[in-house]
């Protein structure tokens, strides 16, 4: 499907780009377009890449900037098959876990080009291909866990692994029907959250043990025409399962940072293909467990934006098209911190802006969402300084500054 060639004499891969729209052009269609979506899309528009966005409402992100976009559920896999027969992408690029991905699958066989590869996005669709890949194939490390299907096996699960523990839609994001089961009284709460927050509705759960760590990273990791790449770990705060900020470079020893690297390694080359992996982990001490990985960039890696010269878009993009990074340079340390707004509207003013970005070493990103119900994530703020400390407190104060006013609709 796509323009790439193979040279006879040293197996390498030559990458073409042609003119814009015209027969030898090439094309993406972003699965998904989120705030995630959108930097991939401009970074690929950066190529020159015409940019197709899907998303299961008008206006997002990515579709504010993309050449072309459709409205649709992606679990709808009679309707995705029919854009992708119609667009001809060279890349379909999943920016998010709930896909038809037996569609996928399926186009995959035919010739089309998913990133990474229809079967990474299939394995990670859910948390029980990653964890049962991670777990059993691999032998890496993790927390216990058990699965359950209905309330019985549910209550099950539970007692085998006792309280308190963590309890998970085997498919949802951004903490969606994520809690902490303390009790046998909680039981019911803990079930319940996790069937209205899948997304994909009710179903399957996960349970795991309850780990005690010092902190947890998500390390990105490239897999590109010239190898494998390890960023700097990055660690992160979250509220609910949902990230609130992050900071990079997330100290430790190099004991864990090793064992880290090697598990990182470990799971993206059994996922394969080409493209950025946010691989999450636990650390306590020097020891390491593996929590998830998406195969696609990370709310936690909008740091990288500030942090260092590619961000984790422009390594994805690059990689995508089968160019090679030689090295990712390392700025300095730096913060991210989530703009999270809460309300029912679809008129959101932010202002002071002005005070905001009056620090030196400060930017913002507002994603240009159309409407809040209950908390979104809107924007962002990004810092950098000498130390972490320093850049996560630069990014607070510039947070205090910013003025969010919520309109009724």
């Amino acid at each position: 499907m796509g323009n790439n060639t193979l040279n006879p004499k040293n197996f390498t891969i030559v990458v073409k780009i042609g003119t814009t729209f015209s027969p030898v052009g090439r094309k993406a269609l972003l699965c998904g377009s989120g705030e995630l979506g959108k930097e991939v899309a401009i970074e690929l528009q950066r190529y020159g890449i015409e940019v197709v966005a899907l998303d299961k409402y008008p206006n997002a992100p990515a579709m504010q900037i993309a050449h072309r976009s459709y409205v649709l559920s992606m679990l709808d896999g009679e309707r995705l098959r029919e854009i992708i027969e119609t667009e001809k992408p060279d890349y379909i690029i999943p920016e998010i876990e709930a896909i038809a991905t037996p569609t996928l699958v399926e186009l995959e066989k035919e010739g089309y080009n998913v990133i990474p590869t229809a079967n990474a996005t299939w394995l990670t669709m859910n948390r029980e291909g990653i964890r049962r890949l991670a777990a059993e194939e691999l032998g890496l490390p993790t927390s216990p866990y058990r699965f359950a299907e209905t309330r019985e096996e549910f209550e099950a699960a539970i007692k085998a692994i006792g309280t308190p523990c963590v309890v998970k839609p085997v498919m949802s994001s951004s903490g969606h029907g994520q809690s902490v089961c303390h009790s046998e009284q909680e039981i019911d709460r803990s079930w319940q959250i996790a069937q209205e927050g899948g997304r994909a509705g009710a179903g399957r759960v996960i349970v795991e043990g309850f780990v005690k760590f010092d902190y947890e990273i998500t390390l990105l990791t490239l897999r590109n025409s010239a190898g494998t790449i390890t960023l700097k770990p990055i660690g992160h705060h979250q509220v609910d399962g949902d990230y609130r900020e992050s900071w990079q470079p997330q100290p430790m020893s190099e004991v864990a940072l090793a064992k880290a690297e090697e598990i990182a390694r470990k799971v993206t080359g059994a996922l394969g293909g080409y493209g950025i992996f946010g691989v999450e982990l636990f650390i306590c001490g020097d020891e390491v467990l593996f929590s998830e990985v998406s195969p696609r960039p990370h709310d936690t890696g909008m740091v990288t934006m500030i942090s260092q010269d590619l961000s984790e878009f422009a390594l994805h993009a690059r990689a995508v098209l089968g160019l090679p990074v030689p090295s990712v340079r390392f700025y300095r340390p730096s913060a991210s911190k989530a703009i999270v707004v809460e309300g029912d509207s679809d008129k959101v003013v932010f202002g002071n802006l002005e005070e905001v970005m009056a620090e030196e070493d400060v930017q913002i990103r507002i994603f240009g969402k159309g409407e809040v119900v209950g908390h979104r994530r809107l924007g962002v703020i990004l810092a950098s300084a000498d130390t972490i400390e320093e850049a996560l407190a630069k990014a607070e104060r510039a947070y205090s500054k910013l003025q969010i006013e919520v309109l009724p609709r």
